[in-house]
């Protein structure tokens, strides 16, 4: 009888430390399973703010720059505005941070220009560039900033006024050889000899005699200049129609350009196809391969700029300061005078004229 009542007290005693064990490994569970339901909560969190969720983490309200507390809120603000163009800013100061990066991309092929005035300085050279085109097409700003940061004592602009009756009397290119230039100098004609080309039969100024005359004896006018060691450069401008008129327009109603209004320039829409003939002349009988003719299209001023310095640079064979910068005119842009005249030959075997 005793020793049934022990071993049944000690059967309930195992009972009851399995039940203990098993209460307590079903505890342990329920917290691993909690553990592991909490962490793919945090994780799922985590992705969901990965994906786009708002940062609880607030920003600074400054941010120090160079020493000082710079508004982050304006910082921003500034950002945002300049990515929609700066509305802000009224159509003058948008048009200044225009004209600012073009003048900074020119700056480099300027100091080139330096480097090849030194060069032509050292080896006691000369040099001298022809700008010749219609009114308006940008000579004038073009020879700005080409001549911007020369040395001054090493270039001349030269812009022949109109013949006196002396000069009327004298051989025809006397005038323009007292100003060519001497060894080590750059001399820059706004408008040449070529006036008698193009504007001086378009309006009357010369008989058809002299016009002749010229166009017979440039060609070995400008050998001789080549062949006794003068470099040559002969740009000519070429501007359509529409963008003439509209610079013309500019000229009548601003008040820092007016001075550039002539009478010329008021009678060179009305007379396009007389000076387009005289251009097509000029082109055929004084382009050649010692003194050729380069086309400028200069509807866009800045490019005109930029690519008429590359022509003149390359026309120099001087030591580059600069050979990672690109040297290479642009073809749409930049044309052989040969070019030109197949072009416009083309125009009028299609159209019957020429467009310009």
């Amino acid at each position: 009888m005793g020793t049934r009542a022990k071993n049944s007290g000690k059967k309930a005693a195992s009972s009851t430390a399995t039940s203990a064990e098993q209460t307590e490994i079903t505890v342990e569970k329920t917290k691993s399973a909690a553990k592991v339901d909490t962490k793919k909560k945090a994780v799922a969190k985590s992705k969901k703010g990965k994906k786009g969720s708002v940062s609880k983490i607030k920003n600074p309200e400054t941010i120090c720059y160079k020493k000082k507390d710079v508004s982050l809120k304006n910082l921003l603000k500034d950002y945002e505005m300049l990515k929609k163009g700066s509305p802000a800013l009224n159509k003058f100061q948008r048009k200044a941070i225009r004209r600012y990066h073009r003048e900074e991309a020119l700056k480099p092929y300027q100091a080139e220009l330096i480097r090849m005035q030194k060069c032509l300085e050292n080896n006691n050279r000369r040099m001298i560039i022809l700008f010749e085109g219609r009114d308006a097409a940008g000579k004038g700003g073009t020879i700005r900033r080409v001549t911007r940061y020369m040395n001054e004592k090493h270039y001349r602009v030269v812009a022949m006024a109109k013949p006196t009756e002396y000069e009327k009397t004298q051989w025809f290119f006397q005038k323009y050889i007292a100003q060519l230039p001497r060894g080590g100098e750059v001399v820059l004609f706004d408008r040449s000899w070529y006036n008698r080309a193009v504007v001086e039969p378009v309006f009357g100024f010369c008989t058809p005699e002299e016009y002749s005359n010229f166009m017979r004896g440039v060609v070995g006018f400008e050998k001789d200049l080549v062949r006794q060691g003068t470099i040559f450069v002969k740009l000519y401008f070429s501007v359509v129609r529409e963008e003439q008129a509209k610079r013309f327009k500019r000229r009548k109603t601003d008040p820092l350009r007016q001075w550039k209004l002539s009478e010329i320039d008021v009678q060179a829409q009305d007379r396009w196809d007389d000076f387009t003939n005289q251009k097509y002349e000029m082109l055929k009988k004084t382009h050649t391969n010692i003194a050729p003719w380069t086309i400028i299209r200069s509807n866009n001023k800045h490019e005109a700029r930029l690519n008429a310095m590359k022509v003149i640079l390359n026309a120099v064979p001087y030591d580059r300061g600069n050979v990672d910068l690109d040297f290479v005119p642009d073809p749409n842009i930049v044309l052989s005078g040969a070019r030109e005249k197949e072009i416009m030959d083309a125009q009028r075997i299609k159209l019957g004229s020429f467009v310009g």
